[in-house]
Protein backbone atom coordinates (compact mmCIF):
# COMPACT_ATOMS: atom_id res chain seq x y z
CA UNK A 1 0.00 0.00 0.00
CA UNK A 2 1.33 3.46 -0.94
CA UNK A 3 2.47 5.52 2.02
CA UNK A 4 0.83 8.92 2.44
CA UNK A 5 2.84 12.01 3.29
CA UNK A 6 1.56 15.41 4.39
CA UNK A 7 3.60 18.55 3.84
CA UNK A 8 2.22 21.31 6.04
CA UNK A 9 3.51 24.59 4.63
CA UNK A 10 3.90 25.37 0.93
CA UNK A 11 7.00 27.54 0.96
CA UNK A 12 10.44 26.74 -0.48
CA UNK A 13 11.34 24.11 2.16
CA UNK A 14 8.01 22.31 1.91
CA UNK A 15 7.95 22.34 -1.88
CA UNK A 16 11.56 21.16 -2.08
CA UNK A 17 10.68 18.15 0.06
CA UNK A 18 7.54 17.56 -1.98
CA UNK A 19 9.50 17.50 -5.22
CA UNK A 20 11.91 14.84 -4.01
CA UNK A 21 9.25 12.62 -2.42
CA UNK A 22 6.78 12.77 -5.29
CA UNK A 23 9.55 11.98 -7.78
CA UNK A 24 9.89 8.64 -5.95
CA UNK A 25 6.23 7.85 -6.54
CA UNK A 26 5.08 8.56 -3.00
CA UNK A 27 1.63 10.04 -2.35
CA UNK A 28 2.20 13.63 -1.22
CA UNK A 29 -0.34 16.29 -0.26
CA UNK A 30 0.70 19.87 0.45
CA UNK A 31 -1.46 21.87 2.87
CA UNK A 32 -1.05 25.63 3.09
CA UNK A 33 -3.05 28.19 5.04
CA UNK A 34 -2.88 30.92 2.39
CA UNK A 35 -4.94 31.23 -0.83
CA UNK A 36 -1.79 30.63 -2.91
CA UNK A 37 1.51 28.88 -2.27
CA UNK A 38 4.95 30.35 -1.52
CA UNK A 39 3.76 33.90 -0.95
CA UNK A 40 6.90 35.05 0.85
CA UNK A 41 8.99 33.54 -1.95
CA UNK A 42 7.00 35.58 -4.46
CA UNK A 43 7.34 38.76 -2.41
CA UNK A 44 11.11 38.27 -2.20
CA UNK A 45 11.19 38.00 -5.98
CA UNK A 46 9.33 41.23 -6.66
CA UNK A 47 12.50 43.31 -6.37
CA UNK A 48 14.75 40.61 -7.84
CA UNK A 49 14.86 37.03 -6.56
CA UNK A 50 18.23 36.45 -4.90
CA UNK A 51 18.14 32.68 -5.18
CA UNK A 52 21.66 31.78 -3.96
CA UNK A 53 25.26 33.05 -3.80
CA UNK A 54 28.30 32.31 -5.92
CA UNK A 55 31.04 32.59 -3.30
CA UNK A 56 33.38 29.70 -2.53
CA UNK A 57 31.26 26.90 -1.11
CA UNK A 58 33.45 26.35 1.95
CA UNK A 59 32.86 29.99 2.92
CA UNK A 60 29.19 29.79 1.95
CA UNK A 61 28.64 26.83 4.28
CA UNK A 62 30.05 28.81 7.23
CA UNK A 63 27.55 31.66 6.90
CA UNK A 64 25.03 30.05 9.24
CA UNK A 65 26.79 30.71 12.54
CA UNK A 66 26.52 28.06 15.23
CA UNK A 67 24.14 26.03 13.06
CA UNK A 68 26.67 25.64 10.23
CA UNK A 69 27.90 22.16 11.29
CA UNK A 70 24.33 20.81 11.51
CA UNK A 71 23.33 22.33 8.18
CA UNK A 72 26.48 21.21 6.36
CA UNK A 73 25.27 17.72 5.28
CA UNK A 74 22.09 19.22 3.81
CA UNK A 75 24.06 21.95 2.02
CA UNK A 76 26.61 19.43 0.73
CA UNK A 77 23.73 17.53 -0.86
CA UNK A 78 22.20 20.64 -2.47
CA UNK A 79 24.85 23.27 -3.10
CA UNK A 80 24.44 26.72 -4.68
CA UNK A 81 25.54 25.19 -7.99
CA UNK A 82 22.78 22.60 -7.60
CA UNK A 83 20.28 25.42 -7.00
CA UNK A 84 21.29 27.02 -10.30
CA UNK A 85 21.06 23.73 -12.18
CA UNK A 86 17.66 23.02 -10.65
CA UNK A 87 16.37 26.46 -11.69
CA UNK A 88 17.72 25.98 -15.20
CA UNK A 89 15.88 22.63 -15.48
CA UNK A 90 12.69 24.56 -14.72
CA UNK A 91 13.45 27.04 -17.50
CA UNK A 92 14.96 29.78 -15.32
CA UNK A 93 18.54 30.66 -16.23
CA UNK A 94 20.52 32.64 -13.65
CA UNK A 95 23.37 35.13 -13.56
CA UNK A 96 25.90 36.29 -10.98
CA UNK A 97 25.59 39.94 -9.95
CA UNK A 98 28.50 42.20 -9.08
CA UNK A 99 28.13 41.33 -5.39
CA UNK A 100 28.32 37.60 -6.07
CA UNK A 101 24.61 37.15 -5.51
CA UNK A 102 22.76 34.93 -7.98
CA UNK A 103 19.53 36.06 -9.66
CA UNK A 104 17.21 34.70 -12.35
CA UNK A 105 17.78 36.41 -15.70
CA UNK A 106 14.14 37.57 -15.58
CA UNK A 107 14.71 38.72 -11.96
CA UNK A 108 11.20 37.63 -10.91
CA UNK A 109 10.13 34.61 -8.83
CA UNK A 110 6.80 33.97 -10.52
CA UNK A 111 8.00 32.13 -13.69
CA UNK A 112 10.14 29.80 -11.58
CA UNK A 113 7.31 29.10 -9.14
CA UNK A 114 4.81 28.42 -11.93
CA UNK A 115 7.14 25.91 -13.55
CA UNK A 116 7.88 24.32 -10.18
CA UNK A 117 4.20 23.85 -9.31
CA UNK A 118 3.52 22.48 -12.79
CA UNK A 119 6.24 19.87 -12.24
CA UNK A 120 4.79 18.91 -8.84
CA UNK A 121 1.31 18.47 -10.26
CA UNK A 122 2.74 16.35 -13.09
CA UNK A 123 4.34 14.16 -10.42
CA UNK A 124 0.93 13.56 -8.86
CA UNK A 125 1.15 16.00 -5.94
CA UNK A 126 -2.12 17.25 -4.43
CA UNK A 127 -1.98 20.94 -3.52
CA UNK A 128 -4.52 22.19 -0.99
CA UNK A 129 -4.65 25.91 -0.17
CA UNK A 130 -6.70 27.53 2.58
CA UNK A 131 -5.96 24.51 4.76
CA UNK A 132 -4.57 25.84 8.03
CA UNK A 133 -3.01 23.57 10.63
CA UNK A 134 -4.63 24.31 14.02
CA UNK A 135 -3.02 21.70 16.28
CA UNK A 136 -2.73 18.03 17.08
CA UNK A 137 -5.50 15.50 17.62
CA UNK A 138 -3.77 12.50 19.15
CA UNK A 139 -1.68 11.06 16.32
CA UNK A 140 -3.50 13.25 13.79
CA UNK A 141 -3.36 16.85 12.64
CA UNK A 142 -6.34 19.19 12.79
CA UNK A 143 -6.83 21.42 9.77
CA UNK A 144 -9.20 24.32 9.27
CA UNK A 145 -10.52 24.27 5.69
CA UNK A 146 -13.13 26.17 3.66
CA UNK A 147 -15.48 23.22 4.26
CA UNK A 148 -14.89 23.02 8.00
CA UNK A 149 -12.42 21.32 10.30
CA UNK A 150 -10.86 18.01 9.30
CA UNK A 151 -8.28 15.67 10.86
CA UNK A 152 -5.62 13.93 8.80
CA UNK A 153 -3.40 11.03 9.87
CA UNK A 154 -0.69 10.49 7.23
CA UNK A 155 2.12 7.96 7.50
CA UNK A 156 4.67 10.80 7.77
CA UNK A 157 4.36 14.57 8.09
CA UNK A 158 6.73 17.43 7.40
CA UNK A 159 6.20 20.79 9.07
CA UNK A 160 7.60 23.63 6.95
CA UNK A 161 5.70 26.61 8.33
CA UNK A 162 8.48 29.20 8.43
CA UNK A 163 9.40 31.43 11.34
CA UNK A 164 7.65 34.61 12.44
CA UNK A 165 8.64 37.25 9.90
CA UNK A 166 6.00 38.63 7.51
CA UNK A 167 3.07 36.93 9.30
CA UNK A 168 0.58 38.36 6.81
CA UNK A 169 2.15 36.04 4.23
CA UNK A 170 1.62 32.98 6.42
CA UNK A 171 4.66 32.68 8.71
CA UNK A 172 2.94 33.58 11.98
CA UNK A 173 4.59 31.07 14.39
CA UNK A 174 1.20 29.80 15.58
CA UNK A 175 2.85 26.37 15.76
CA UNK A 176 5.14 27.24 18.67
CA UNK A 177 2.80 26.39 21.60
CA UNK A 178 1.56 23.19 19.92
CA UNK A 179 5.08 21.82 19.58
CA UNK A 180 6.02 22.94 23.08
CA UNK A 181 3.01 20.99 24.37
CA UNK A 182 4.53 17.93 22.68
CA UNK A 183 7.73 18.40 24.68
CA UNK A 184 9.66 20.00 21.83
CA UNK A 185 12.22 22.65 22.81
CA UNK A 186 11.55 25.83 20.84
CA UNK A 187 13.95 28.72 21.30
CA UNK A 188 12.34 32.15 21.26
CA UNK A 189 11.86 33.52 17.75
CA UNK A 190 13.69 36.79 17.19
CA UNK A 191 14.05 39.20 14.26
CA UNK A 192 16.94 38.54 11.88
CA UNK A 193 18.10 40.63 8.92
CA UNK A 194 16.25 43.56 10.41
CA UNK A 195 16.52 47.28 11.03
CA UNK A 196 17.04 48.92 14.41
CA UNK A 197 15.49 51.77 16.36
CA UNK A 198 17.68 54.80 17.06
CA UNK A 199 16.82 57.79 19.24
CA UNK A 200 16.91 60.40 16.45
CA UNK A 201 15.89 63.95 17.15
CA UNK A 202 12.64 65.13 15.56
CA UNK A 203 14.42 67.60 13.30
CA UNK A 204 16.85 64.95 12.04
CA UNK A 205 13.96 62.59 11.20
CA UNK A 206 12.04 65.40 9.51
CA UNK A 207 14.97 66.30 7.27
CA UNK A 208 16.64 62.97 6.58
CA UNK A 209 14.15 60.11 6.98
CA UNK A 210 14.55 57.97 3.86
CA UNK A 211 17.99 59.37 3.01
CA UNK A 212 20.62 56.81 1.95
CA UNK A 213 24.06 56.89 3.55
CA UNK A 214 26.25 55.89 0.60
CA UNK A 215 29.89 54.82 0.32
CA UNK A 216 30.42 54.06 4.00
CA UNK A 217 31.87 51.18 5.96
CA UNK A 218 30.29 49.69 9.09
CA UNK A 219 31.73 47.65 11.93
CA UNK A 220 30.31 45.53 14.76
CA UNK A 221 31.07 42.17 16.36
CA UNK A 222 30.13 40.70 12.97
CA UNK A 223 33.13 42.37 11.27
CA UNK A 224 33.48 45.29 8.85
CA UNK A 225 31.51 45.70 5.62
CA UNK A 226 31.36 48.45 2.97
CA UNK A 227 28.16 49.60 1.30
CA UNK A 228 25.21 51.81 2.13
CA UNK A 229 22.18 51.93 4.41
CA UNK A 230 19.15 54.13 4.94
CA UNK A 231 18.09 56.52 7.67
CA UNK A 232 14.50 55.71 8.60
CA UNK A 233 12.03 57.53 10.82
CA UNK A 234 12.64 54.82 13.41
CA UNK A 235 16.39 54.33 13.02
CA UNK A 236 18.47 52.52 10.41
CA UNK A 237 17.57 50.01 7.67
CA UNK A 238 19.11 48.34 4.66
CA UNK A 239 21.37 45.49 3.59
CA UNK A 240 24.45 46.93 5.29
CA UNK A 241 22.57 47.03 8.60
CA UNK A 242 21.20 43.51 8.07
CA UNK A 243 24.78 42.22 7.83
CA UNK A 244 25.23 43.28 11.46
CA UNK A 245 21.75 42.49 12.77
CA UNK A 246 22.56 39.21 14.54
CA UNK A 247 25.61 40.70 16.25
CA UNK A 248 23.76 43.86 17.32
CA UNK A 249 20.71 41.91 18.51
CA UNK A 250 22.84 39.50 20.55
CA UNK A 251 24.90 42.29 22.12
CA UNK A 252 21.72 44.14 23.10
CA UNK A 253 20.48 40.97 24.77
CA UNK A 254 23.81 40.36 26.49
CA UNK A 255 24.84 43.89 27.53
CA UNK A 256 21.68 45.96 27.24
CA UNK A 257 23.36 48.30 24.76
CA UNK A 258 24.98 48.10 21.33
CA UNK A 259 26.27 50.34 18.58
CA UNK A 260 27.21 50.03 14.95
CA UNK A 261 30.36 51.99 14.07
CA UNK A 262 30.37 53.92 10.80
CA UNK A 263 33.34 55.10 8.76
CA UNK A 264 31.90 58.07 6.89
CA UNK A 265 34.96 58.40 4.64
CA UNK A 266 36.44 54.93 4.05
CA UNK A 267 38.51 56.27 1.16
CA UNK A 268 40.65 58.53 3.38
CA UNK A 269 42.90 57.67 6.29
CA UNK A 270 42.45 59.28 9.69
CA UNK A 271 45.84 60.98 9.29
CA UNK A 272 44.93 62.56 5.97
CA UNK A 273 41.55 63.71 7.29
CA UNK A 274 43.26 65.32 10.29
CA UNK A 275 45.71 67.18 8.03
CA UNK A 276 42.96 68.34 5.66
CA UNK A 277 40.75 69.52 8.51
CA UNK A 278 43.63 71.30 10.25
CA UNK A 279 44.24 73.39 7.12
CA UNK A 280 40.73 74.86 7.20
CA UNK A 281 40.10 78.43 8.34
CA UNK A 282 39.09 78.29 12.00
CA UNK A 283 36.72 81.20 11.38
CA UNK A 284 34.81 79.30 8.68
CA UNK A 285 31.51 77.64 9.54
CA UNK A 286 31.61 74.04 10.70
CA UNK A 287 29.64 73.01 7.61
CA UNK A 288 32.25 74.57 5.33
CA UNK A 289 35.12 72.98 7.25
CA UNK A 290 33.48 69.56 6.97
CA UNK A 291 32.74 69.98 3.29
CA UNK A 292 36.14 71.36 2.25
CA UNK A 293 38.30 69.43 4.70
CA UNK A 294 36.55 66.06 4.81
CA UNK A 295 34.20 66.01 1.84
CA UNK A 296 31.21 65.65 4.14
CA UNK A 297 27.88 67.31 3.52
CA UNK A 298 24.20 66.43 3.44
CA UNK A 299 23.13 63.46 5.52
CA UNK A 300 26.70 62.48 6.45
CA UNK A 301 27.44 65.88 7.97
CA UNK A 302 24.03 65.92 9.64
CA UNK A 303 24.61 62.47 11.12
CA UNK A 304 27.91 63.62 12.58
CA UNK A 305 26.18 66.60 14.19
CA UNK A 306 23.28 64.46 15.40
CA UNK A 307 25.47 61.97 17.22
CA UNK A 308 28.18 64.29 18.54
CA UNK A 309 26.85 67.63 19.67
CA UNK A 310 30.33 69.00 20.40
CA UNK A 311 31.90 67.94 17.10
CA UNK A 312 32.25 71.56 15.91
CA UNK A 313 34.61 72.31 18.83
CA UNK A 314 36.84 69.25 18.40
CA UNK A 315 40.49 69.57 17.35
CA UNK A 316 41.24 68.21 13.87
CA UNK A 317 42.68 64.89 15.03
CA UNK A 318 39.75 64.09 17.29
CA UNK A 319 37.23 65.10 14.62
CA UNK A 320 38.99 62.95 12.03
CA UNK A 321 38.86 60.00 14.40
CA UNK A 322 35.13 60.56 14.92
CA UNK A 323 34.51 60.68 11.16
CA UNK A 324 36.27 57.32 10.83
CA UNK A 325 34.63 55.66 13.85
CA UNK A 326 31.23 57.26 14.41
CA UNK A 327 29.13 55.05 16.73
CA UNK A 328 25.37 54.84 16.17
CA UNK A 329 23.79 53.52 19.39
CA UNK A 330 20.84 51.23 18.64
CA UNK A 331 17.95 50.79 21.05
CA UNK A 332 16.25 47.59 19.85
CA UNK A 333 15.60 45.58 16.70
CA UNK A 334 12.55 46.50 14.69
CA UNK A 335 9.54 44.19 15.29
CA UNK A 336 9.85 40.64 14.01
CA UNK A 337 6.87 41.15 11.69
CA UNK A 338 9.03 43.59 9.69
CA UNK A 339 12.15 41.41 9.60
CA UNK A 340 13.29 39.61 6.47
CA UNK A 341 13.72 36.41 8.46
CA UNK A 342 13.76 35.13 12.02
CA UNK A 343 16.21 33.46 14.36
CA UNK A 344 15.28 30.87 16.97
CA UNK A 345 12.91 27.95 16.51
CA UNK A 346 13.06 24.20 17.11
CA UNK A 347 16.26 23.29 18.95
CA UNK A 348 18.70 21.14 16.98
CA UNK A 349 18.99 18.89 20.03
CA UNK A 350 15.35 17.89 19.50
CA UNK A 351 15.87 16.87 15.85
CA UNK A 352 17.73 13.78 14.69
CA UNK A 353 19.98 13.50 11.64
CA UNK A 354 16.89 12.75 9.51
CA UNK A 355 15.23 16.04 10.54
CA UNK A 356 12.67 14.08 12.55
CA UNK A 357 11.45 15.32 15.93
CA UNK A 358 12.81 12.97 18.56
CA UNK A 359 9.71 13.29 20.73
CA UNK A 360 7.28 12.45 17.92
CA UNK A 361 8.36 9.74 15.43
CA UNK A 362 7.08 10.35 11.92
CA UNK A 363 6.99 14.13 12.33
CA UNK A 364 9.73 16.09 10.55
CA UNK A 365 10.65 19.78 10.29
CA UNK A 366 12.55 21.89 7.78
CA UNK A 367 13.29 25.49 6.83
CA UNK A 368 12.98 28.48 9.15
CA UNK A 369 11.11 26.53 11.82
CA UNK A 370 14.49 25.21 12.98
CA UNK A 371 16.91 27.32 15.03
CA UNK A 372 19.28 28.77 12.44
CA UNK A 373 19.70 32.09 10.70
CA UNK A 374 21.60 33.39 7.72
CA UNK A 375 22.55 36.76 6.25
CA UNK A 376 20.84 38.11 3.15
CA UNK A 377 22.43 37.15 -0.13
CA UNK A 378 20.70 33.91 -1.11
CA UNK A 379 21.87 31.96 1.94
CA UNK A 380 18.45 31.72 3.57
CA UNK A 381 16.68 30.46 0.47
CA UNK A 382 19.38 27.92 -0.36
CA UNK A 383 19.26 26.47 3.15
CA UNK A 384 15.45 26.25 3.00
CA UNK A 385 15.73 24.24 -0.23
CA UNK A 386 18.49 22.10 1.27
CA UNK A 387 16.76 21.33 4.58
CA UNK A 388 13.52 20.52 2.78
CA UNK A 389 15.31 17.99 0.61
CA UNK A 390 17.22 16.60 3.61
CA UNK A 391 13.96 16.11 5.48
CA UNK A 392 12.50 14.36 2.42
CA UNK A 393 15.39 11.90 2.44
CA UNK A 394 14.82 11.45 6.18
CA UNK A 395 11.16 10.67 5.57
CA UNK A 396 12.10 8.09 2.93
CA UNK A 397 14.57 6.43 5.28
CA UNK A 398 12.14 6.38 8.19
CA UNK A 399 9.29 4.94 6.09
CA UNK A 400 11.53 2.22 4.74
CA UNK A 401 12.61 1.28 8.27
CA UNK A 402 9.15 1.39 9.85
Amino acid sequence: MTKTIAIIGGGPAGLAATELLSAEGLSVTVYDAMPTLARKFLLAGKSGLNITHSEDFARFAERFGNASPRLRPALDAFTPDDVRRWAAELGTETFVGTSGRVFPNVMKASPLLRAWLKRLEAQGVTLKTRHRWIGFDGDGFRLETPDGEITIQPDATLLALGGASWPRLGSDAAWVPWLKDQGVTVHDLQPANCGFDVAWSDIFVERFSGAPLKSVSTTSDAGSYPGEFVISKHGIEGSLVYAHSAALRDRLFRDGKAAITVDLMPGRTQERLARDLARQDAKASFSNRLRKGAGLDGVKAALLRELSKGANRMPAEQLADLIKTLPIPVLRPRPIAEAISSAGGIAWSDIDERYMLKSRPGLFAAGEMIDWEAPTGGYLLTACFATGRAAARGIQNWLSDS
